[in-house]
C-alpha cells in the first residue's frame, strides 16, 4: 500500500473518521499496513467530567494510542461533586486518581481545564482561557460532549470547544460524541462511526477505573449497549458514533 504523509492524511484539518454513508465507516487509520504517518496525529477529548471521555469515546481513544498517536484527555472538572458524603477536595482527589488511572490503560495522557463539578462557567474569561488552551496544543482533532447535552457541565464543556474552534479559524476537525443515550444525549444521529471491536475490552477497563462512580452498576452497562448497538447498525460487534460539525474543513475522506 502507498505510503501516507501527514499533508494526505490530515489535510488542512484532519478527517480520521470516515463518513457514514459506507458500509463500514472507519477511521481511515485502523491498518498497520500503510507503514504509519509521516508525523501522528495529535486528538484532544474534552470532557466535563472523569469518565465522560471513557464512557462516551474510550475504544476510540484506545484505537488511536494504539496506532501511535497522540490522546489528550482534558476534563473541563475533577468531579468534585460526584461523591455523596465526600467533600469537594476529597472527591476531587479520588476521582483524580480514578481518571489517571483510565487514562494510563487508554495510553492516553490526562490534564484538567480547573472548573469545578457542578458550576462551571461559560463567560467571556473562560472563553479565552480554553481557547489558549487548546491553541497551545495545536491539534487536529477534538471531540467533545453534544452541545445540547441535558447536563450543564457537558453543554459548558461544548460550548467552550465550539467557541475555540471558532474564534480559532477553526483549525481544527470538531466532532461530537454521545454519553447516557436517551437520558442525557438526545437527538444524537451519528454522521461518522468507528470500529472499536477490538479495543472495547479497554474501554470497559477505563470505565471500570472510576470505581467511586460504581460504573458496573451504573454507566458502563448503558454503554455497552449503546456500542452494541451502533456496532449493529455498521455491520460490526461493537462502534461509537459520532457527529462531525459540517463546516468542519475537511481534505478527503480516508477509508479502507
Amino acid at each position: 500500500m502507498a505510503k501516507i504523509t501527514r499533508r494526505a492524511l490530515l489535510g488542512e484539518s484532519v478527517l480520521l473518521l470516515g463518513s457514514a454513508g459506507t458500509s463500514m465507516p472507519m477511521l481511515g487509520l485502523e491498518r498497520g499496513d500503510h507503514a504509519g504517518a509521516e508525523k501522528k496525529a495529535r486528538i484532544i477529548v474534552v470532557g466535563a467530567h472523569p469518565d465522560d471521555p471513557e464512557s462516551g469515546c474510550g475504544g476510540t481513544i484506545a484505537l488511536y494510542t494504539s496506532l501511535g498517536h497522540e490522546v489528550i484527555i482534558l476534563y473541563l472538572t475533577r468531579g468534585e461533586a460526584g461523591i455523596e458524603g465526600k467533600t469537594l477536595q476529597e472527591a476531587a482527589a479520588i476521582r483524580t486518581a480514578e481518571a489517571e488511572k483510565a487514562c494510563a490503560i487508554l495510553k492516553a495522557r490526562p490534564e484538567f481545564a480547573r472548573q469545578i463539578d457542578g458550576d462551571t462557567v461559560v463567560n467571556r474569561a473562560q472563553y479565552a482561557n480554553f481557547r489558549k488552551i487548546l491553541e497551545n496544543h495545536n491539534p487536529d482533532i477534538v471531540l467533545t460532549h453534544w452541545p445540547i447535552d441535558s447536563h450543564r457541565d457537558h453543554r459548558a464543556a461544548s460550548l467552550l470547544v465550539y467557541d475555540a474552534w471558532l474564534e480559532g479559524g477553526r483549525k481544527f476537525g470538531l466532532y461530537y460524541f454521545e454519553v447516557d443515550q436517551g437520558s442525557q444525549t438526545q437527538i444524537f444521529r451519528p454522521t461518522h462511526y468507528v470500529d472499536i471491536t477490538e479495543t472495547e475490552a479497554r474501554k470497559k477497563a477505563a470505565c471500570l477505573a472510576h470505581v467511586s462512580q460504581q460504573p458496573e452498576t451504573t454507566f458502563y452497562p448503558l454503554h455497552d449497549r449503546m456500542s452494541r448497538f451502533r456496532g449493529m447498525e455498521t455491520g460490526v460487534s461493537h462502534a461509537e458514533g459520532f457527529v462531525r460539525h459540517n463546516q468542519s474543513r475537511v481534505s478527503e475522506v480516508l477509508q479502507t
